[in-house]
C-alpha cells in the first residue's frame, strides 16, 4: 500500500489552482503530486494510482478534475482507495456537498469516509460515471456557454452563462422520460439528475443525499423566458417552489430519456454529448455506495441540521 497522491490540473481555476495548492504546504508533506497535461489525463493517472494501491487519491481542482479522477478510480478493480476533493477550481460543487470547501479553510481538521453513491450514464457507444450532477437540455447549454467566459468563477460565472444560454439556446423539445416505472412525456427545457446538491453552483437539489441510493431530480418542462428571470434568485438561494406545475421534483434510482432531437448532456460539468454527437437516447442509474469518499462532517450537505 502507498500513501496519498494529489492529481491536479495546473489550468483549473482559470490558472490559479497551482498557486492555491502551493499555498497549503501543511497538506503537501509526504504526498505525491501528479499534474495533468491533457484532457483525460487525470482519469488515466487516477486509474493507475488505484491499481498501484494508493490509500488516498485526491482530485485537487474544480468539478472537471473531480469528474476525471472519480472515473479513473471507478475504472480500477481496487475498491479500497479513498477519493478526496481539494476545492481549488472555478466551481467546487461536489466539494461543497461533502463539506470539503469548509474543511479547506481549516487547519487539518479531521475528516471521515463515507460510502457514496455514483451515477452511471449510458448511451449507444458511450458510458461514463458521475458523482455530482447531470444536466440535460438547457443545463448542458449553460455549461457550453460557461466555457467561453473569462475572468469569472463560481456563481457569477454560471449566472452569466445562464443568462447567455437563455438568449441563445432557449428550447423546449418534447422528451419521453421514465423515472423508475413512471413515464412522463413533456416539452422539456431542462432536466437535472443529481446525486449531490448543486449544479453549476446553483443549489438545485438542496435535500439530496449521497448515500440513499436515489437521484434527486428537477424536471423543468414548458417554461417561458420570464419564468427563468423570475425564478433565478430562488435558484441561487436553493428555494425553488415545490408546487409549480412546470417545475417537477422527485427521486428515482433509474432515469431513461428519449428525444427526437439530439441531446446536450453534461456530467459533472463535462460533456457526455453535444447535439453534434447525435445522441437521442440515454439511461442513467445509481450505483449504490460504490465509492469511498472523504467528507468533513461539520460541513456535510452545507452543514444542514438533518442528514439523510
Amino acid at each position: 500500500m502507498r500513501g496519498t497522491c494529489v492529481i491536479y490540473n495546473p489550468a483549473a481555476g482559470r490558472g490559479r489552482s497551482e498557486k492555491r495548492l502551493r499555498a497549503r504546504p501543511d497538506l503537501l508533506a509526504g504526498v505525491e503530486l501528479m499534474p495533468t497535461s491533457y484532457a483525460g489525463h487525470a482519469t488515466e493517472l487516477a486509474c493507475a494510482a488505484a491499481d498501484a494501491r494508493y490509500t488516498k487519491i485526491v482530485a485537487a481542482g474544480g468539478d472537471g478534475t473531480v469528474h476525471e479522477v472519480a472515473n479513473g478510480i471507478l475504472q480500477s478493480a481496487n475498491r479500497d482507495a479513498v477519493f478526496a476533493t481539494w476545492p481549488i477550481g472555478s466551481a467546487n460543487d461536489y466539494a461543497f456537498t461533502l463539506g470539503m470547501q469548509r474543511w479547506w479553510k481549516t487547519a487539518n481538521s479531521p475528516t471521515t469516509v463515507i460510502e457514496a453513491d455514483v451515477g452511471r450514464v449510458m448511451a449507444p457507444g458511450r458510458e461514463r460515471f458521475y458523482v455530482n450532477a447531470l444536466g440535460v437540455g438547457f443545463n448542458g447549454m449553460v455549461t457550453l456557454e460557461s466555457r467561453s467566459i473569462r475572468g469569472l468563477t463560481g456563481m457569477p460565472l454560471y449566472a452569466w452563462a445562464f443568462l447567455k444560454a437563455m438568449v441563445k439556446h432557449f428550447r423546449t423539445p418534447p422528451l419521453r422520460v421514465r423515472f423508475d416505472e413512471r413515464l412522463v412525456e413533456e416539452p422539456t427545457l431542462a432536466l437535472t439528475i443529481n446525486l449531490a446538491q448543486r449544479e453549476g453552483s446553483f443549489p438545485i437539489t438542496p435535500h439530496a443525499s449521497l448515500t440513499d441510493g436515489l437521484f434527486d431530480y428537477l424536471h423543468a418542462t414548458k417554461l417561458r423566458r420570464w419564468h427563468l428571470i423570475r425564478y433565478l434568485p430562488a435558484m441561487i438561494r436553493g428555494r425553488l417552489p415545490n408546487d409549480h406545475p412546470l417545475l417537477r421534483t422527485g427521486r428515482a434510482a433509474r432515469v431513461a430519456i428519449e428525444s427526437d432531437t439530439p441531446l446536450c448532456i453534461h456530467a459533472d460539468g463535462e460533456f457526455f454529448s453535444t447535439p453534434t454527437d447525435g445522441v437521442r437516447e440515454v439511461q442513467v442509474e445509481v450505483v449504490s455506495r460504490r465509492l469511498k469518499v472523504e467528507a468533513f462532517t461539520p460541513g456535510l450537505y452545507g452543514g444542514r441540521d438533518s442528514v439523510n
